[in-house]
């Protein structure tokens, strides 16, 4: 496009639990010189995994309602820019649920960009776009790239000196199994889930302890962090002042819930880090009891160790 002196605008739309790289994006944006638009995707946008009218890929991926939804936003950012049509790197038969002929058709006819929707790469071998019609763009200066291999679109990046852009390894996170696995988990729990209960499940060992509660065991010490950084009404941490993992209880903050929490963190300390008598805990957000708030939390050490035997009722994910 760029190459046809058509100004281009850039649109990365976000997903906080990292489905995509918006570093690539920026860098990407950066070497060709045009604007980006970053987008957060929204909480809207859990109801497309929820309930998505094209059905799910290999895990939880709602690849064609998901792109129905992005090219809705890039459709409303379009309009605002008072530009003529969106442009897509999309290649013909490269993804198999999302970017076969019907798939490519459905995704332009429900996102309102019938006639609008440009994919250069692939342009032959798809009907003539409006654009192309009006002559604003050069069909015959377009692409017949088809299938699964990367290599003219590498060639191509090549010839052009054109270096930052994504891998093809990796991808979706909702086509991973475990992680897919978490989302039906918190789908299942929670009628309204939010894009940081999403980001969550990027992180730590997670525990269902509740219909309503569940804890997130830190598997290191970025992560820790992190999960203190989330603590919050409805997100409580403990974070142990002794060399072990922060805890995370999402939901109800029961005595069930902080017991559970806490001789899970003991089972991830190791032995010569646990202190032999009590065991102190940081709390975020402060605990309200009797009228005090309480930013610490005491425990003795046998309290934990009473009743180990007996099963942690808490169901790894």
């Amino acid at each position: 496009m760029l190459e046809q002196d058509i100004v281009v605008h850039g649109l990365y739309l976000s997903m906080s639990w990292g489905c995509c790289q918006k570093d690539k994006a920026q860098a990407s944006a950066r070497q060709l010189g045009i604007p980006l638009m970053v987008l957060s995707v929204g909480d809207a946008y859990l109801d497309v995994i929820r309930r998505p009218k094209y059905g799910y890929g290999s895990g939880m991926n709602p690849c064609v309602d998901c792109r129905i939804y992005m090219f809705r936003i890039a459709k409303r950012y379009m309009e605002e820019l008072e530009a003529g049509f969106v442009v897509t790197g999309e290649v013909v038969g490269q993804r198999p649920m999302s970017q076969m002929r019907r798939p490519l058709d459905l995704i332009e006819a429900d996102s309102g960009l019938e006639g609008v929707l440009l994919r250069p790469l692939s342009a032959q071998l798809l009907e003539p776009t409006l654009p192309e019609l009006l002559g604003v763009v050069d069909r015959a200066r377009l692409l017949r790239v088809a299938g699964r291999s990367r290599q003219e679109q590498l060639a191509l990046a090549a010839e052009r000196e054109i270096t930052e852009f994504s891998t093809p390894a990796g991808g979706c996170l909702l086509t991973d199994e475990q992680f897919a696995k978490k989302t039906r988990d918190l789908f299942a729990h929670d009628e309204r889930p939010t894009t940081k209960d999403m980001e969550l499940l990027t992180l730590g060992r997670h525990f269902r302890v509740s219909p309503h509660t569940k804890v997130i065991v830190g598997r290191n010490e970025l992560e820790n962090l992190l999960l203190e950084g989330h603590g919050d009404t409805g997100y409580t941490c403990l974070r142990p002042m002794f060399a072990g993992p922060a805890a995370l209880i999402v939901g109800e903050c029961t005595d069930q819930a902080q017991h559970v929490a806490i001789r899970l963190i003991v089972q991830h300390t190791k032995d010569d880090k646990l202190p032999e008598q009590a065991m102190e805990f940081r709390v975020a957000p402060a605990l309200v009891e009797r009228g005090a708030t309480r930013t610490t939390l005491r425990v003795e050490r046998h309290v934990t160790e009473y009743g180990s035997n007996e099963p942690l009722h808490a169901v790894k994910l």
